[in-house]
C-alpha cells in the first residue's frame, strides 16, 4: 500500500459542522474520543484528493479508530445523523451507506414477518 506523507493532509478544509467530536456536540461520549487528540485532516478528505491517497488515510484514521474507547458510539451518532463525510466510528461514508441499506433491508423484512406468520 502506498504510504504518503500527512503532512501534505494536514491542510485539509474540514468543514466545521461536520468535525470530530467537537465541544458543542451533545453526548458525553465526545470527551473521551481518540480523534480530538488527532489531526482533523486525517478523518476528512482534502478536495481532489488521489485515490490512493485517500485509500492510505482512511486505513490512518481507521486504525485510531480501532483503539478508541467511544468508536461504537461514534458510530451509530454518525449513522443516526446520518454523517456524509469523513472517518466516524471507523467507517468512510460509503461503508457507513451500506450499513444503513442493510438495516433498511432488516427492517423491512422486519416489518414482513409478523404479518406473514
Amino acid at each position: 500500500m502506498l504510504q504518503l506523507p500527512y503532512q501534505s493532509l494536514q491542510v485539509a478544509a474540514v468543514p466545521p459542522q461536520r468535525a470530530p467530536a467537537r465541544e458543542d456536540q451533545d453526548g458525553p461520549w465526545h470527551a473521551e474520543a481518540v480523534c480530538r487528540r488527532d489531526e482533523a485532516g486525517l478523518f476528512f478528505a482534502p478536495s481532489k484528493e488521489p485515490t490512493a491517497a485517500r485509500l492510505s488515510r482512511e486505513e490512518a484514521a481507521k486504525r485510531v479508530c480501532a483503539r478508541c474507547p467511544v468508536m461504537v458510539e461514534c458510530r451509530e451518532h454518525a449513522l443516526l445523523q446520518p454523517e456524509p463525510y469523513g472517518v466516524w466510528g471507523g467507517l468512510t461514508a460509503a461503508e457507513r451507506r451500506v450499513v444503513l441499506a442493510r438495516r433498511r433491508r432488516r427492517d423491512v423484512e422486519v416489518k414482513k414477518s409478523p404479518s406473514a406468520a
